[in-house]
């Protein structure tokens, strides 16, 4: 194995990398044959390479798709990252919990989570985060 791929973390970095290409076919390179991607929020999977840059590629988008890594947490097969997605429209918050074997992604289920106001009835509780 390619030794700077002993951990999942820099797999996955990999994959945000490629992403932000916007090249969704060259993310293949860091697919295994069997890749899944669940989005459990919405009940679908997505089977494959190929489906999954088809996917990536018909999504409507306003421009280039921009990905920021917040956090990426790991170890030698599985690593988890928050990104803030945008294409300089539409804003997103990826939430993404990776499986890596042999230097590949084999799994991938992500959440999307949207943004609401906070509560009136904890105001005095809590902060804005700036």
């Amino acid at each position: 194995m390619n030794p700077a791929f002993c951990s999942a973390v820099p797999v996955v970095q990999e994959f945000w990398r490629l992403m932000a290409s916007n090249d969704f076919t060259a993310v293949g390179a860091v697919l295994a044959d069997d890749f899944i991607l669940d989005w459990p929020q919405s009940n679908e999977r997505i089977r494959g390479r190929e489906r999954f840059a088809a996917m990536n590629a018909e999504y409507p988008a306003n421009g280039l798709w921009r990905f920021s890594i917040c956090r990426i947490v790991g170890n030698e097969t599985e690593a988890v990252t928050e990104v803030d997605i945008t294409d300089g429209v539409q804003e997103a918050k990826a939430i993404s919990f990776f499986t890596v074997v042999a230097g590949k992604i084999t799994s991938l289920v992500e959440y999307w989570p949207e943004p609401y106001p906070a509560p009136a009835n904890r105001k005095h509780l809590v902060e804005a985060i700036q």
